[in-house]
């Protein structure tokens, strides 16, 4: 009785808050180490971008001191010849760690993307050396061709009919959430009470911004079927139809149940869009798709409508770069709708971005968004930092100059592996599902404990415990940390487990503590009925 006040307590909590209390309940059990797989931050490092990055860092000093001021003081780079002296620095230190991949992204810089080299050269050492503002402020010129190129690549299959998205690099996915629920309030595309409907079960912040006093919108669930592999039924996405819902939300493939839709899906999405909904806001944060082979984001089919959030931080291992980037297409119906807004509208927009534009009325909404993610008044210092933008760039070209997929599918091995570690040691079988991209896996206890012990006892299971009580034992017995299912409106007493930040062996230790938790559930369950 004790412990379910206590943990009723802490229900209201979000999951990454609840996450700190079990923990520290982990932690007391001194026997035995803990393990987390609550947090999916990746325990792989991309070591040869990274590489490159420090390198080129060498030959960016080294351009510097050129012509310095003082001693210990370099200047500017000097962009004539500049190609030219990079091209023998890469000849000089051939054998040197990162200069083959610099070698090969710049190969393909030049014959592929056909960027002027000095011009691409002399903007990548100035962005390294961070010694200017960003300019232009919402991305660098070169690193925007470079980013978008990678993102078409990656989230668009290589289509060419999704059309040209201008970017937003950011300081992570986060920073991208945030200034996107700014601008859309303050261009008056949503207002509060508007009804948004999200894609769940979905990343906890998603559910938890809407309620903030600064949006207090309507939320509409979507919901994924359990039942056929986290997809959404087709009377779900009917929804959307409704024009009471100005904008959808969601995590694609999702967070927590990591799972992408099926091609039918997004093609039905992008029919609704194209037919009966062309004033639907959509906002899609993929950063898991790379996990997924052929992945198609939704800004791919419904490209004029959607609001395309990527982060660099789970592929790459990466997360501490803060590297996340917004995408909105150059001819985005927001545009348009910020345009058909009433003229007090338009009059109250023209004054608040008058300071920084000349035109404000033709001010795109993604530049907007650059402004509004200094407040307006510091947008002279906005935009990501410089040798932030380097290194995005660079992770980019590794991927660009790897035709066979090498690096993708050995990121993908390493989640699948952990994947199959945990259900085998639950004794449980994995979803086999060529849309799962294994990042995390949701695993339903009631679920489970029906298959595995009966239907009375996984009723009785929900009924005479607390939603959060598995993952509290969990914790508090056998030192694993887990995020809770229900927080991210995924089943009650259903955990998310994250496959990427934990050596491989500890998922089978994993697995084991699950099942073995849920015999104790069961046998205790047993001799009540006695």
């Amino acid at each position: 009785m004790e412990r379910s006040l206590e943990e009723k307590r802490y229900e209201g909590l979000s999951p990454f808050e609840l996450k700190n209390k079990l923990i520290a309940m982990a932690r007391n059990n001194h026997e035995r180490g803990m393990l987390n797989a609550g947090r999916g931050n990746p325990n792989w490092v991309a070591v040869t971008p990274r590489k490159g990055f420090f390198q080129f860092g060498f030959f960016a000093l080294q351009e510097s001191e050129r012509n310095p001021h003082r001693p210990r003081l370099g200047a500017s780079p000097e962009k004539e010849g500049i190609a030219g002296r990079f091209e023998d620095y890469l000849d000089e230190n051939r054998d040197a760690e990162g200069v083959s991949f610099l070698s090969e992204a710049y190969d393909y810089v030049r014959n592929e993307l056909k960027l002027d080299p000095d011009e691409f050269v002399c903007e990548m050492v100035d962005a390294i050396l961070g010694d200017h503002y960003p300019t232009p402020d919402r991305v660098l010129t070169h690193s925007e061709t470079i980013i978008r190129t990678y993102l078409e690549q990656e989230m668009f299959g290589n289509d060419p009919g999704a059309g040209r998205f201008d970017l937003f690099p950011t300081e992570g996915g986060t920073a991208a959430m945030d200034y996107i629920f700014t601008s859309l309030m303050e261009n008056k595309l949503l207002h509060k009470g508007d009804r948004i409907a999200l894609g769940t079960p979905i990343f906890t912040p998603y559910l938890e911004i809407p309620h903030l006093n600064d949006y207090e919108f309507i939320e509409l669930e979507i919901m994924q079927d359990e039942n056929t592999d986290w997809q959404y039924a087709d009377s779900e996405i009917e929804k959307l139809a409704d024009p009471e819902v100005k904008a959808f939300f969601l995590v694609n493939p999702a967070n927590p149940t990591s799972v992408s839709m099926q091609e039918r899906t997004l093609d039905k999405i992008g029919e609704l869009v194209r037919t009966r909904r062309q004033d639907l806001i959509i906002l899609t944060d993929d950063v898991y798709g790379t996990f997924v082979n052929g992945f198609r984001s939704l800004a791919a089919v419904a490209p004029y409508n959607t609001i395309l959030v990527y982060s660099y931080s789970k592929y790459f291992g990466a997360t501490g770069w803060r590297l996340g980037v917004i995408g909105l297409h150059e001819n985005t119906i927001l545009d348009k709708m910020v345009a058909a807004l009433p003229e007090s509208d338009r009059k109250e927009l023209y004054e608040r971005y008058s300071t920084v534009e000349l035109d404000p009325d033709n001010m795109k909404l993604i530049d907007r968004m650059v402004a509004d993610s200094r407040s307006v008044a510091l947008h002279h210092t906005a935009g990501l930092s410089t040798p932030q933008q380097v290194q995005m760039v660079l992770f980019s070209l590794y991927c660009l100059v790897d035709t066979k997929d090498a690096y993708k599918e050995e990121t993908q091995s390493i989640v699948s592996h952990r994947f199959k570690t945990l259900y085998g040691a639950m004794g449980a079988p994995y979803p086999d599902n060529a849309y799962d991209a294994h990042y995390y896996t949701t695993i339903d206890i009631p679920t489970l404990a029906g298959e595995r012990y009966g239907d009375d006892f996984a009723e009785d299971l929900v009924k005479q415990h607390e939603p959060i009580d598995f993952v509290w034992r969990l914790a508090e017995e056998k030192s694993i940390v887990l995020m809770d299912g229900g927080g991210f409106d995924a089943p009650n007493m259903s955990v998310r487990v994250s496959l990427a930040n934990l050596p491989d062996s500890d998922y089978d230790a994993i697995g084991k503590g699950i099942s073995s938790l849920l015999e104790d559930y069961y046998n205790e369950w047993r001799s009540s009925k006695e």
